[in-house]
């Protein structure tokens, strides 16, 4: 069978719709090229793509998704036969989510129009998505970078920064999870209900089909010097930082859990260490001071990795998130009963606690007190009241949210 590129009708965004099945004259790959005035290397990409689905009797197309371009960057695709896809929302995620929508093939390869990538590679990502992985990565630091085609502090910071801070969040076998040049079974991207618009959009995909137990692989790319004129569409900084903030907010564990935990361990030791008396550390002299401080950082470390748990259910609840059979099962164990006993026993403690230090108070015929003393025990008062306090109002929010996912 000869490999097609065919010319449909253009489609606004707003017309996408994801076909339920795949008859037998729908092509086995759809090829999607996100597209903003890239007239001058649109042509050599489509060129190149469509030879090499000919050369490899593979049955495709290609699919243009234009977002906004202004210049004759549509009008070459469809005289190249492509069909082109217009999608409004701006965005390089938007584009790709637009294309992909349109294409009919039961895999996708996505690579960017400004002829930095070698689609001769194609053959290469079809061939490991037949054998059945689900997400085919390239990989340009295997494959190759040639002299300009990435900047230093992409080559050498951003992008290894990146990809090992998402290797270490979400356990994922990539090494490179901004490479512009994958595949992706179309059941796949069905499943991970990408969310993302931006330059994130790369990272989304990655992040998903790790959480989702997809079966993933690398193949080397070469990244080349981009063709078109002027600066890359990319911006260093500002991209970056989304990218690193979506992997932060993805992962509630990192941001908030363990750092929380970390935070309270610390001041909880503190606070056991310096409850009985002053301590001397080096010729200096910790008291209530600094017994202050720990039960503060305690309080700011419950509070966040509180804030870790309600990120966690709100984002499975709207599907940001798979489920997590574990997590379900600290929220079995951690019922509103046993919430209210836990928060109810602490603020017991606390206001006891508050009480004895009004009688000793009271003793002191309400005059002045050593502050060593009563310090102490005003501070473990508020902590304990505090707490009880938190843990109370947060099981009733986490049964509610609770009855939100059922």
């Amino acid at each position: 069978m000869q490999g097609r590129a065919t010319i449909r009708r253009s489609v606004m965004s707003s017309d996408l719709q994801i076909p339920a099945s795949f008859p037998k004259q729908s092509p086995e790959v759809s090829v999607v090229l996100p597209c903003l005035n890239e007239e001058v290397t649109l042509a050599v990409c489509i060129e190149q793509i469509s030879k090499t689905l000919q050369e490899h009797r593979i049955d495709g197309e290609i699919v243009v998704s234009d977002n906004g371009s202004t210049d004759r960057s549509t009008e070459i695709a469809e005289n190249l036969g492509a069909r082109v896809v217009r999608v409004e929302a701006r965005g390089y995620g938007n584009a790709l989510m637009g294309g992909i929508k349109a294409a009919h093939g039961r895999y996708i390869v996505m690579g960017d129009a400004d002829n930095s990538y070698d689609f001769t590679q194609i053959p290469q990502f079809l061939e490991k998505l037949r054998e059945g992985y689900e997400l085919v990565m390239g990989n340009r630091f295997r494959g190759g970078i040639k002299p300009g085609a990435m900047p230093a502090l992409h080559k050498y910071l951003g992008n290894p920064f990146l990809t090992a801070t998402g290797r270490l969040f979400f356990r994922s076998p990539c090494r490179d999870f901004h490479c512009g040049l994958r595949g992706l079974t179309r059941s796949a991207f069905d499943r991970m209900d990408l969310r993302t618009t931006g330059m994130e959009f790369a990272s989304e995909m990655v992040v998903k089909a790790s959480l989702f137990h997809m079966r993933t692989c690398e193949i080397p790319t070469t990244l080349s010097p981009h063709g078109r004129p002027g600066k890359s569409h990319l911006r260093s900084w500002h991209d970056g930082f989304r990218n690193l903030r979506f992997l932060l907010l993805y992962s509630p564990r990192w941001l908030f859990l363990y750092s929380g935990l970390a935070l309270m361990l610390a001041g909880s030791a503190m606070t056991v260490w310096l409850l009985p008396g002053p301590r001397t550390v080096g010729g200096s002299v910790l008291d209530i001071h600094t017994l202050l401080y720990a039960a503060l950082a305690i309080l700011i470390g419950f509070q966040a990795m509180l804030f870790g748990v309600f990120t966690k259910v709100f984002a499975v609840t709207e599907g940001l998130l798979p489920e997590d059979p574990r997590f379900n099962l600290f929220l079995r164990m951690f019922n509103l009963e046993k919430g209210l006993l836990v928060g109810g026993f602490l603020l017991v403690v606390g206001l006891t606690t508050a009480g004895y230090s009004f009688y000793l108070w009271n003793r002191a015929q309400f005059g002045p007190m050593n502050p060593v003393i009563l310090v102490r025990l005003v501070d473990a008062a508020m902590l304990a009241i505090t707490l009880g306090c938190q843990i109370i109002l947060s099981s009733f929010f986490l049964s509610i949210l609770a009855l939100s996912r059922k």
